[in-house]
């Protein structure tokens, strides 16, 4: 047999290398555990809560066709050149965005370290060794050894391991890793769009407060009008004392008033400095007084939902890679194949370590599989599959949540658009009040404080519907948030995107 061997050409390890790869080949298309399947979601046919069910609005209502749906920059159906400047800036230099960025490239760099797992080991070395031997060591009568020698050892070795994943453990650690990836994108999506957002409301909160401003800056004009009218009555003997009084009493308070909204314009602008990656001391916002009603927001289907939410899609791929990691629990179940092999040279002069006797090798494979463990295996796998069945929980949570929100910033939108209406004409119904309270005064009819109580009333209303209307615009702000923006899964980075090798500026250190 020995003989029959060389004459073929092969040395005998060939024989045992080559069957043994062929079986590892064959193997490697095994991959034990579940297989993962998307969980199936029932959506509702239309949104309950749509103003196209619902007549009466002050003229919002959702884009057609209805399964429209937006795309890209969504804060530019508001035309709004200034905003759309600040969220350019946002998408650059928010820091928020920019640490959900890096947790995506440290999740692409863990694919990478997963991979590395489907390759040889290779190492090599050098080593010098020097040594001498205890004297009393064969020094004895007829050993035939002397004692206290000394010796050295140059040696250059190499060595080279691998292990075949042969029931899937590598390649469900590296899906994993995807998967895992894939929700860090996700993540990213979902914290751009909540800054977006952010940002968006705050600007109209910004143009709302700047339209209260006004309407204060008008009132303790008038008020102020009203004061001087009252007292150059009572100076001629025309009126009363206490008419001077409750002037004065209201134009004060509609000072006050006006002081006091600079707080939360100031504090709105501070936040917006914060979003763009500002410091709050170096930034400012012009005064515009403005408000206005929202555009008409393409809803698209319920269906159409699942695939826009970010969040949705991170839940989903955290089931993905739960599911993984049970398959990669059911691989410890079966034997590890290690094929190594090992070689150099060596010599005792460092004259003839590169010489060809100098050489030496083996090379074999090795066998292992755990025969008893304490249930350890068992209690893996059965951990992965509590933490499938809560990530499910969450996916199915996540949903409800979506459609949740939805309808409510629809109903929002379209309750407050009814509202505004019916607060329009109490502004009205105010202003004539007014008008008409002031003449019986100048004619003596009635007392100033009825006046004072009309002008508290108009302020009041026009107050209100000012609130409203900042309240309509920062609710289709949310519900364009509740939507998903403009994502939609298509854009989720696939596998082979997400192991790429990352550029250099995406592995910079940054100062």
């Amino acid at each position: 047999m020995k003989n029959s061997i060389r004459q073929s050409g092969r040395p005998l390890t060939a024989w045992i290398v080559i069957p043994l790869a062929v079986c590892c080949a064959m193997l490697a298309g095994c991959n034990v555990g579940p297989k993962y399947v998307p969980p199936a979601t029932t959506a509702p046919p239309a949104f309950k809560e749509s103003p196209a069910q619902f007549k009466e609005t002050d003229g919002w209502a959702v884009a057609q066709p209805q399964d429209a749906a937006l795309h890209g920059k969504w804060w530019e159906i508001y035309n709004e050149s200034e905003l759309n400047a600040l969220e350019d800036q946002l998408n650059i230099d928010n820091q928020n965005i920019r640490q959900a960025f890096e947790n995506f490239m440290e999740a692409r760099a863990l694919v990478r370290e997963a991979r590395s797992q489907y390759f040889p080991t290779v190492s090599v070395g050098g080593s010098y060794t020097r040594s001498r031997s205890s004297s009393n060591v064969g020094s004895a009568a007829g050993s035939g050894s002397t004692g206290g020698q000394q010796s050295q050892l140059f040696a250059l070795p190499g060595e080279v391991s691998w292990e075949p994943d042969l029931w899937g453990k590598v390649r469900n650690t590296v899906h994993a890793s995807q998967y895992q990836a894939q929700l860090t994108a996700a993540d990213l999506e979902n914290e751009r769009l909540t800054e977006q957002a952010s940002l968006a409301e705050y600007f109209f909160e910004i143009r709302g407060q700047d339209a209260l401003q006004q309407i204060l800056n008008d009132t303790v004009e008038a008020d102020k009008k009203a004061l001087e009218a009252v007292r150059a009555a009572y100076d001629t003997g025309v009126g009363d004392q206490i008419s001077v009084v409750e002037a004065q009493t209201t134009y004060e308070n509609a000072q006050s008033a006006a002081i006091n909204t600079g707080i939360a314009r100031a504090e709105y602008e501070h936040a917006i400095a914060m979003l763009i990656g500002k410091q709050a001391s170096a930034f400012s916002i012009p005064v515009e007084a403005r408000t206005s009603a929202p555009p008409p927001i393409p809803l698209g289907l319920p269906s159409q939902l699942l695939e826009r939410r970010p969040d949705i899609a991170a839940a989903e791929r955290n089931m993905a890679a739960a599911n993984a990691q049970i398959r990669v629990a059911y691989a410890a179940y079966y034997p590890a194949l290690t094929l190594s092999a090992t070689g150099g040279v060596e010599s005792s002069a460092i004259k003839n370590l590169l010489t060809w006797p100098s050489r030496f090798w083996s090379v074999g494979p090795s066998v292992s599989e755990t025969v008893y463990d304490g249930g350890l295996r068992r209690a893996t796998v059965n951990q992965y599959i509590a933490t499938y069945n809560a990530n499910l929980a969450a996916y199915r949570q996540s949903v409800l949540t979506a459609f949740q929100q939805v309808e409510d910033y629809l109903a929002a939108v379209r309750i407050l658009s009814q509202q505004i209406l019916r607060q329009q004409e109490a502004v009205n119904s105010s202003r004539t009040f007014l008008t008409l309270e002031q003449a019986r005064y100048d004619t003596g009819i009635d007392p100033y404080i009825d006046v004072v109580t009309a002008q508290t009333t108009l302020l009041a209303n026009r107050e209100s519907l000012t609130q409203i209307q900042i309240q309509q615009m920062t609710a289709s702000v949310q519900l364009i948030e509740a939507l998903g923006g403009g994502w939609d899964r298509s854009q989720l980075p696939t596998p082979a995107q997400i192991t790429r090798k990352p550029t250099k500026s995406e592995t910079t250190i940054q100062h």
